[in-house]
């Protein structure tokens, strides 16, 4: 099954002539393994090491060169956000395929914005996996069928993009919070709360801020 997917693996190869340098990180021994199994046999593909946490994966990253990391984002000692900083910071070479068993757009997207190239269900084939490290070798996202359709409609507008303030500023109103404390919280004035208050009614196409906590909650933004 492996082999079909190959030729997507020689187009990186041609180019670089060099084999592409994996290591994957999951706490999972049963995930962890099958990402084993796809990669191990792969001629153009070397995987160096398989981790179970965060932190001995960051220290073989700092001390080895590697291509692609294949990241859980919930690991016992280190979220994925913070895991993909780190690892990013150490070496720009090195990219980040997050892999999940979570398909929320907003926490697809939080890790893409702290610099993953790619995110996978850890349920995709064999022949997505070697793809995504493909395309990420190649400058593209590599993003798995069902993660690039949710995406789609993400991006769309089906589910909006909320920036990092007016996140901060959704969750204080779920709480809620008036314009003046939410201000006095953030350190912004309540004509700024305001502001980012109807900029949310209006990403979130809802007319006042009790449906705006309903549809954020029923999609996941708190």
């Amino acid at each position: 099954m492996l082999r079909m997917a190959q030729p997507q693996i020689l187009k990186y190869r041609l180019i670089m002539k060099d084999r592409i340098k994996v290591i994957v990180v999951d706490d999972h021994p049963v995930v962890l393994q099958g990402f084993v199994y796809m990669l191990q046999d792969l001629d153009d593909l070397e995987l160096m090491n398989k981790f179970m946490d965060a932190s001995t994966a960051l220290d073989f990253v700092r001390h080895n060169e590697v291509d692609v990391v294949l990241l859980d984002i919930n690991l016992p000692d280190m979220n994925g956000i913070e895991a993909c900083r780190e690892i990013t910071a150490m070496h720009g070479s090195t990219l980040v395929i997050a892999i999940s068993n979570i398909n929320e757009p907003s926490i697809i997207q939080r890790m893409l914005d702290s610099g993953a190239s790619g995110y996978l269900l850890k349920n995709c084939s064999s022949e997505e996996v070697i793809s995504c490290i493909n395309d990420v070798m190649m400058g593209e996202p590599g993003l798995s069928s069902d993660i690039r359709k949710i995406m789609e409609g993400y991006r769309k507008g089906e589910i909006p993009i909320v920036t990092k303030r007016e996140q901060q500023v959704l969750a204080m109103l779920a709480r809620g919070l008036s314009s003046t404390e939410i201000g006095e919280e953030i350190f912004i004035s309540p004509l700024t709360v305001e502001s980012h208050r109807r900029n949310l009614l209006q990403k979130f196409k809802v007319t006042n801020v009790a449906a705006l906590v309903y549809r954020a909650s029923e999609l996941k933004f708190i």
